[in-house]
């Protein structure tokens, strides 16, 4: 009788502990799957559609506005995309590099700065360093639903499509816009 008792108490704390460990597992499981939330950037992305398409400039505007005072140009591309060349007083931040601390430090202490963007879509070069994406997937999308998301609302978008030869821009021009003709044409 006392071998069963103490097999009894020995299989209750084996099943104490395993379900402690359970929880346990269920606990970190839980909150590791709290850092992805794919219905929360889906319900934010749908909140943000009237919001964003008010916010788009065309050419004229959205470059007199971002060389005011106070204004940030921001690249989200690629460090690699930005040094082959970008709009002249564009700051780089990628976008895989998003981060509270890493936004706070190039946009500053002032979640209201104005923050203008652009991204390889607003190109019609085609050619590096201004590669088009498929247009669901421009970066300027993901760019604005992640900064509002961050907490900054005073995003202003380029709106339209244009050459890289039609901007101020710094680096290497793609060889459409030097030529006016594609890649392929020009030679």
């Amino acid at each position: 009788m006392r071998k069963q008792l103490l097999c009894l108490l020995a299989a209750s704390g084996l099943c104490a502990a395993g379900a402690t460990a359970g929880a346990a597992m269920q606990s970190q499981t839980e909150e590791r799957a709290s850092q992805i939330d794919y219905d929360g950037f889906t319900a934010l992305t749908n909140e943000l559609g009237a919001y964003r398409q008010s916010r788009l400039l065309q050419k004229d505007d959205f470059f007199r506005r971002a060389a005011l005072p106070g204004a940030l140009l921001l690249d989200t591309r690629s460090a690699a995309a930005f040094e082959a060349g970008h709009i002249e007083g564009a700051v780089n931040l990628p976008f895989s590099d998003f981060t509270e601390e890493s936004l706070r430090e190039v946009i500053g202490p002032n979640p209201n700065r104005p923050i203008f963007i652009y991204c390889n879509n607003n190109f019609a070069d085609d050619a590096a360093p201004v590669v088009a994406k498929k247009a669901p997937l421009a970066l300027n999308i993901p760019t604005f639903i992640n900064l509002y998301g961050y907490g900054y609302e005073n995003i202003w978008e380029l709106d339209g499509v244009m050459l890289t030869a039609e901007v101020a821009w710094v680096g290497d021009l793609p060889q459409e816009a030097m030529t006016g003709l594609p890649p392929a044409l020009s030679n």
